[in-house]
């Protein structure tokens, strides 16, 4: 059985069902998902509207290959384009995940400068907190040190600048120094070879929900726009409503050139991501007659009903706008627990996706030592009390909870989480 890493395996049951908020064991213990899985579960587990469609798609299509339309293909793209995506942004590639997603966006970009003759933007630039999946172009290009053991000396070098971790910025003004950090990494590499910038939004697991200050894409986006480097934004875990807008960018004003979106598009009921690009992008392709290369189970036709179902539901229950005050009932509470605690450091996020940063000291900022597994110790503890927690950090950021349940949860179940997460940082940080 493979277990995550820090989960032993004598720890781990079997999950035999799954309903609203919770998953089940297969001994009947009951576990409140309070990280929605990998924060992929957002209209709640066990509906069976999702269930009747994913079963009635694989009884009339099973398998299509992914250039032919059927209807469920063709239902699901004009729901994106439709209710979700920027007007023209209606060019839309999918693949099975966000590892995958992100590697088609970047050689988007760089076809993009290619059809216009411009070969010598190939590069692209990521952030040195970041994550964005584990293909080796990947985790090449992503910031999370720890997902390149034993890869790191096979790894082609991409150019890396620092990502808004406010905590750790000394600076006066934040906004300006790293705003500057990403213009003068740019600079180092000359804008004119640069073909893209992927980043996420606001920064998921890896940094633990890493806000960056206001003011910071606006002036990254214009300096972008200014020297013809496309932005990936990477939405795979902030998209669909999980920060209380539908897509994490939309917290300010800018709009990325290709935009990824994953585990929120299906919520967990099927393996999809869908990356679209403005209209400009594709048509630049279309007439240098590039091709974007499809993934044999790209767009599979059950994927596709399940998302388009799972959007459906999120626009019928108006859940994204749940998102938002449940999201600072939690914020509340968490500040409440542990605004004063010695070794949480900061707590973060918008909506449904936040974060404890635990360190062994709060007035030093000192990390714990990485063979502690810290994080892991609490989210074990926190697991046999009930509650399942997702352990984040990179080898930056040592040690974070992250919690972003599916946004049906409701106060009742939001101070459970709370509160076990409370025992659990109590248990192991102070004893």
């Amino acid at each position: 059985m493979t277990a995550w890493p820090y989960i032993h395996n004598e720890n781990v049951k079997n999950i035999v069902r799954s309903d609203g908020c919770y998953l089940y064991q297969d001994d009947g213990k009951r576990l409140l998902d309070a990280c929605g899985g990998a924060i992929v579960t957002n209209i709640g587990h066990g509906r069976h509207e999702v269930a009747d469609v994913v079963a009635k798609s694989t009884l009339n299509t099973g398998y299509v290959i992914p250039p032919w339309l059927t209807p469920e293909r063709e239902a699901l793209v004009e729901r994106l384009t439709r209710d979700w995506l920027p007007p023209d942004m209606s060019h839309i590639h999918t693949t099975c995940g966000g590892s995958e997603g992100n590697e088609a966006a970047m050689k988007i970009a760089v076809q993009y400068h290619a059809a216009q003759g411009k070969t010598e933007k190939c590069k692209i630039v990521g952030r040195n907190v970041s994550y964005h999946g584990t293909t080796i172009t990947t985790l090449a290009v992503g910031g999370h040190e720890s997902r390149k053991t034993g890869l790191k000396h096979a790894l082609q070098i991409h150019p890396s600048v620092e990502a808004p971790y406010l905590l750790r910025c000394e600076a006066s003004d934040p906004t300006a120094h790293y705003v500057q950090q990403f213009i003068d990494g740019v600079e180092k590499e000359d804008p004119a070879t640069v073909a893209a910038l992927i980043a996420e939004p606001i920064t998921g697991a890896s940094g633990g929900a890493l806000v960056p200050p206001d003011g910071y894409w606006d002036q990254v986006s214009a300096y972008c726009r200014e020297h013809d480097i496309l932005i990936i934004s990477d939405e795979v875990m902030t998209g669909y409503g999980r920060t209380g807008t539908r897509f994490g960018y939309q917290h300010w004003d800018f709009e990325p050139d290709i935009l990824v979106g994953g585990k929120g598009l299906a919520g967990g009921y099927a393996p999809i991501t869908a990356v679209a690009s403005k209209d400009r992008v594709a048509e630049h392709l279309a007439s240098a007659g590039f091709d974007v290369m499809f993934h044999t189970f790209s767009a599979h036709p059950a994927a596709c009903a399940a998302a388009d179902k799972v959007l459906q539901i999120l626009d019928e229950e108006d859940l994204v706008a749940q998102v938002k005050p449940k999201g600072e009932v939690l914020t509340t509470q968490l500040h409440g627990a542990f605004s004063n605690h010695p070794h949480v450091a900061e707590i973060r996020g918008k909506g449904l996706l936040q974060a404890i940063e635990l360190v062994e000291n709060r007035d030093t900022l000192k990390s714990y030592d990485a063979k502690q597994r810290i994080s892991g110790k609490v989210a074990n503890l926190a697991l046999e009390k009930g509650v399942c927690f997702y352990p984040g950090g990179n080898g930056i950021v040592q040690d974070v909870l992250v919690i972003g349940p599916p946004y049906t949860i409701n106060e009742d179940q939001i101070s459970e989480i709370v509160h076990k997460l409370s025992e659990a940082v109590d248990e192991v940080t102070l004893n």
